[in-house]
């Protein structure tokens, strides 16, 4: 699908519930056990748009790549970003002898579709789709440069201290952090961090409704 044509059909879906639209396209959000898939809400999109549920490197739409970022409503009724965006895994090996301008990571962030949904609690009774944007790192030289300097300190730290010395405190706008089940979970995944998702796409959201 053209980049263009999906927007427009995420389009369609603001102020809808993607949680009737979980139960139709039959996407767990809560397993029999209690557990929950943290990516239902995206899993959602990708199945609306006809998309394959999407785990790879590459981008999700082959060339460009979608996602998800959940917003809420704070005390003083400011819409804000409620947590990070999971961007893609850390392979240290792969990492370790690719260029910035080669890496997965700047695959993923060249050319973004980004929904936006309002979370509304931990239960997710309900979650409005709230709109869509997009975002293209190439268009953005400071942003691309800042983003390629945390890219860099990451592997330079895997190279002189080795992988297990990432720290989520790494980067301004990209960070290192633990993916997958568990507090012990030894995978590691960049993440756009909250104020880099409040400065340069809350605001794009925000336009485009």
């Amino acid at each position: 699908m053209k980049r263009k044509a999906a927007i427009q059909k995420l389009s369609n879906l603001v102020n809808k519930d993607l949680r009737e639209l979980a139960d139709k396209y039959k996407v767990t959000v809560f397993t029999d056990s209690g557990g929950k898939n943290k990516g239902w809400a995206g899993h959602v999109l990708e199945k609306y748009l006809g998309l394959p549920i999407n785990s790879s490197r590459r981008p999700n739409a082959g060339s460009w790549e979608l996602k998800l970022v959940s917003l809420k409503y704070q005390k003083s009724g400011e819409l804000k970003v409620k947590e990070t965006m999971a961007i893609t895994m850390i392979n240290p090996d792969d990492l370790e002898r690719t260029e910035f301008e080669n890496s997965h990571l700047l695959a993923k962030l060249k050319r973004i579709v980004i929904g936006a949904r309002i979370w509304e609690s931990k239960e997710e009774e309900k979650s409005l789709f709230y709109g869509v944007t997009t975002f293209d790192l190439l268009g953005n030289l400071e942003v691309y440069n800042q983003i390629k300097d945390d890219y860099n300190s990451v592997k330079e730290t895997i190279r002189t201290r080795g992988f297990s010395a990432l720290k989520s405190e790494m980067g301004k706008y990209i960070q290192p952090r633990t993916k997958g089940r568990g507090h012990g979970s030894t995978s590691r995944a960049f993440y756009a961090r909250k104020p880099f998702l409040n400065e340069f796409i809350l605001p794009r959201l925000s336009q485009a409704k």
